[in-house]
C-alpha cells in the first residue's frame, strides 16, 4: 500500500542500517535519490516524490534486493 502525506503526496524513505550500497534507486530514480559519503543511498528533497515521478519511485521500492526502501505516511 502506497502511503502519502498529508498533502497528499507519496514520500518514500532509505533505511540505512538496510541498505548495501546497491544503489539501483540512484538507477531507476535519479531524482528522487543520491548516495552519500558511505555508498548509502538517501532519499531527496526530504523524500517527497512529485506526482510526475510516482512510478519512478514505485520501481525503486520494488527494486531495492535489501527491501531498505519504504514509502511513509506522514
Amino acid at each position: 500500500m502506497v502511503k502519502v502525506t498529508k498533502e497528499g503526496l507519496m514520500r518514500v524513505k532509505v533505511d540505512p542500517d538496510k541498505c548495501e550500497g546497491h544503489n539501483r534507486c540512484c538507477a531507476l530514480a535519479p531524482e528522487l535519490f543520491d548516495v552519500d559519503d558511505y555508498g548509502t543511498a538517501t532519499a531527496l528533497n526530504d523524500g517527497i516524490v512529485p506526482p510526475e515521478l510516482e512510478e519512478k519511485a514505485k520501481l525503486a521500492v520494488q527494486n531495492c534486493p535489501e527491501y531498505a526502501i519504504e514509502f511513509v505516511n506522514e
